[in-house]
């Protein structure tokens, strides 16, 4: 798995979009067991903290430090810095397992092989994720040649995956058929740029060209930003599946 977001933990914890609570309820309504989940690459914790609330105890891992240190805590949340990949669990270990945001990083086969190992026989396990963000027509003029024109080229090949909507990521899994959910936010200016910070094409931008990408569109996009409703909505993906 690669480490896309360490240099920018703090920025991620306070910017990334949250995931739904009627999402998450939605994903334990098929776990019949609450015991004990884990929430892979767990990055700022969101995830793992939202079921800590629903489950006896939640594991968490992911392999930078530095977004460990960021994480949101609870008593009942164990983090760990390992990979995906290759945990330190044992055979059979979790009624949930869920990774977000970050499933096309792994190494599929490896990844798979590693879930068939940890999950129980009859858990369950989800993927979930969130596409390119839509809001006003004219923002989204600058923001989708921004996306597309000045960092496209510098977005991992992986990046594939979400503009896919995860539907062509492998899933070796008795898939469950799932509804549709979506994330509206009101953002300030602030909360747009910080969130465009946190994109890994942003960051491998500034590392070739000693330049944020963001200074190019920046004034325009203000401009349009503060004369319009400043509405945000997310695309949710989700894929859930139980051991064949």
């Amino acid at each position: 798995m690669k480490d896309n977001f360490s240099k920018q933990a703090a920025d991620y914890s306070k910017f990334r979009p949250q995931y739904p609570e009627e999402m998450i309820q939605y994903i334990i309504s098929f776990v019949d067991d609450k015991s004990t989940a884990l929430d892979l690459a767990t990055g700022n914790g969101q995830v793992a903290h939202k079921l800590s609330a629903h489950f006896k105890n939640v594991f968490a891992t992911d392999i930078s430090q530095k977004q460990l240190d960021n994480a949101i805590q609870a008593e009942n949340i164990i983090y760990h810095k390992e990979s995906a990949e290759k945990t330190s669990f044992a055979n059979h270990q979790f009624d949930l397992i869920v990774v977000a945001q970050a499933v096309h990083w792994f190494k599929f086969e490896e990844f798979y092989k590693e879930i068939y190992r940890i999950l129980k026989p009859e858990g369950i396990f989800a993927v979930l994720g969130y596409g390119l963000f839509f809001t006003n027509p004219d923002s989204d003029k600058i923001l989708r040649h921004f996306y597309y024109d000045i960092v496209g080229a510098y977005w991992d090949a992986e990046r594939k995956y979400l503009d896919e909507n995860y539907e062509t990521i492998p899933f070796p899994f008795d898939e469950i058929a799932t509804e549709k959910f979506q994330n509206q936010f009101i953002w300030t200016f602030e909360e747009l740029v910080g969130y465009l910070q946190t994109w890994s094409s942003v960051q491998h931008y500034i590392s070739k060209n000693n330049q944020n990408p963001i200074d190019l569109i920046y004034e325009d996009l203000k401009l349009s930003w503060e004369s319009n409703d400043k509405k945000v909505t997310f695309p949710l993906l989700l894929r859930i599946g139980k051991l064949k």
